[in-house]
């Protein structure tokens, strides 16, 4: 809930301030904590708390709502309820399935016909610019799109251009979030204040200043200006009466409307080619210092910027200098705008159908498919996505779709830490306090020793929190091990489905006497008797696709052969993660340049042998 409040009133603040960032980062955040708040029955902290709270509390469900409510975001920032839906497909859920689809679908759907109805709500103006637009934002119906064959090699150009620049970014961005990350380790709240107060004042410094660069052009006939509305683009800044500053219209106006100008098919003459480079280099600038400051904030709208600033000049340019009259400047700068958010985000499906949805033309499907999978193929071969980067730069266990080829070398034993930490069927409290003490495990596997075997066998497993719940409510707690009768008529007392609501218990919540800890506990009735396990033999790649597949938090290793130890392992999603195996075992990684040379050599063998 806390996370929820902050996300909010920290994204109208910082959007509504002039920063150069994005909405729909924050919008996908909230989505996703109001589905886990549901999921985990509300906030204590704040008394609101639901009874029906036992039917959304399964793992697999919570997981499902939450992708559902990142989707609902994407949806409701772009109006955009399919892409939503494929943005969830192809960026957020590490696993899919039919049922899943479903739930995204409808979400979405839901989402957009709300939306609907507040916009029906607000018409005439009764709520400021929230309800201008409709569903298109960026309508570019109009826009023609019969283009000569030439115009393949300008869109090629922007693709390769989107490309190089998108991962350049990503390389920039990724050292300044990590200064930013040691300047917030080191300083705290104060150095986060401080730093965003410097960043604001560096933006406002621009947006002051900067226009005074840019000289003053006559006003176009039929158009208002210089513009009375906020939302207007014609700023006359200091210039004289029927005379306007397009430098200061881009500066002064919101992320929306300068993205509607840029993409404007009627304002092929309003900008200048200074005042156009001047932008796109500060929105660079601004857009690198801006993403990791300790506030809310996205990437796609100032990317958008960023790719139709350049788009344009090149529109402008062929339109100059190569004699290309009779094409848009406006369709330059949507293919620009495709162009560095493939380059720079590295996906192609979901953002090719939110560009669609967002300017209501269908006949720029081919040259959106064009740029963008130009650009990230260019892309690919330097570096990672900015999503992916930072999810590996906060050391995220996020599985992508195929195993790494390595790990087919591999098997999963290869990859266990060892040795195994685990509990007996009936433990003492003590014991299970050391461990969860010691440990940071979620998971352990519980052990039973039978009369019929000489070795213990594999009972199930069972969760940390499930754990933490018993030794916090101690109801099950009974003196002697032996006796049968106490614990078999207590297994019923305990409702954990009941008591996971909320945040949880953790260790500092547990409080037990000596007398307590001496008694035993019964995990049997608390145990998954039936975890998924396979051969310590087994292919890691194949234990890749198994795990990914279903969905699961543990995958236990257990030994070709029976022996004293049923279990040799605990697979997590940490250890399938390629940084924690190629720390392994580094001779298996290969060096991104070498990865260029082969596909480069395997370009030059593919064209000898058919030539």
């Amino acid at each position: 809930m806390k996370t929820l409040i902050v996300k909010v009133l920290g994204s109208i603040a910082a959007v509504s301030g002039g920063l150069y960032l994005g909405k729909e980062a924050p919008f996908v955040h909230s989505g996703a904590c109001i589905a886990s708040l549901l999921c985990q029955g509300g906030s204590e902290r704040f008394n609101l708390t639901w009874k029906w709270q036992r039917v959304l509390s399964h793992d697999r469900l919570r997981r499902d709502l939450v992708t559902c409510g990142a989707a609902a975001g994407i949806a409701v920032a772009f109006r955009a309820p399919l892409g939503g839906v494929i943005f969830a497909l192809e960026e957020l859920a590490s696993w899919w399935r039919s049922e899943l689809l479903w739930l995204v679908l409808f979400t979405t759907a839901c989402i957009t016909v709300v939306r609907q109805v507040i916009n029906n709500l607000c018409e005439g103006g009764k709520c400021g610019i929230f309800g201008n637009g409709g569903l298109i934002v960026f309508d570019m119906s109009e826009v023609s799109t019969n283009m000569r064959l030439m115009a393949l090699i300008p869109a090629l150009l922007l693709g390769i251009v989107g490309g190089i620049l998108g991962s350049l970014f990503t390389y920039l961005s990724g050292k300044i979030m990590k200064f930013y990350s040691n300047w917030h380790r080191k300083n705290e709240c104060v150095g986060k204040v401080l730093q965003a107060l410097l960043v604001s004042a560096i933006t406002s410094f621009c947006a002051f200043g900067l226009p005074w660069l840019a000289s003053c052009k006559p006003c176009p006939s039929g158009a208002e200006c210089p513009s009375s509305l906020p939302t207007g683009i014609y700023k006359r800044f200091t210039c004289s009466s029927g005379y306007y500053n397009d430098l200061a219209g881009l500066m002064f106006s919101t992320n929306d409307d300068v993205i509607r100008s840029l993409l404007n098919n009627n304002t092929n003459n309003e900008f200048q080619y200074s005042s156009l480079l001047i932008f796109l280099v500060s929105t660079f600038i601004l857009t690198l210092i801006t993403y990791g400051l300790a506030v809310p904030s996205g990437l796609f709208l100032p990317v958008i910027i960023i790719g139709a600033t350049y788009g344009r000049l090149t529109g402008k340019f062929m339109k100059s200098y190569i004699g290309f009259d009779n094409i848009d400047e406006g369709l330059f700068a949507y293919m620009g705008a495709a162009s560095f958010l493939g380059g720079s985000m590295r996906i192609a499906v979901s953002i090719c159908v939110i560009l669609l949805e967002l300017t209501n033309n269908l006949l720029m499907l081919p040259w959106t498919m064009l740029v963008l999978l130009i650009s990230k193929t260019v892309g690919d071969l330097f570096n990672v996505g900015v999503y992916d980067q930072i999810v590996i730069m906060k050391e995220l266990p996020f599985l992508e779709e195929k195993p790494e080829p390595y790990m087919k070398h591999l098997t999963t034993e290869d990859v266990c830490s060892c040795p195994v930490v685990s509990l007996s069927a009936i433990e003492r409290v003590s014991a299970i306090v050391e461990v969860l003490a010691k440990t940071n495990h979620n998971g352990f596997p519980v052990l039973e020793t039978t009369p019929a075997s000489p070795y213990p066998t594999l009972n199930g497993l069972i969760l940390r929190s499930h754990l933490l719940i018993l030794l916090r409510e101690k109801e099950l707690f009974f003196q002697d091990a032996c006796d049968p009768v106490c614990y078999d008529t207590k297994s019923g007392k305990i409702d954990i489905t009941k008591l996971m609501s909320g945040k949880g218990p953790t260790m500092s919540d547990i409080r037990l006497t000596a007398e307590e800890e001496g008694m035993f506990i019964d995990l049997r009735p608390f145990t998954n008797t039936s975890p998924y396990t396979v051969k310590e033999d087994m292919s890691l790649a194949k234990a890749f696709s198994l795990f990914r597949q279903l969905g699961l938090r543990h995958l236990c290793v257990i030994p070709r052969k029976g022996g004293p130890c049923p279990v040799v392992g605990i697979l997590t999603r940490h250890d399938f993660m390629p940084e924690y195996i190629l720390g392994l075992y580094p001779d298996l990684k290969i060096s991104k340049w070498r990865r260029i040379r082969i596909r480069l050599s395997l370009f030059k063998f593919v064209r000898k042998w058919c030539c």
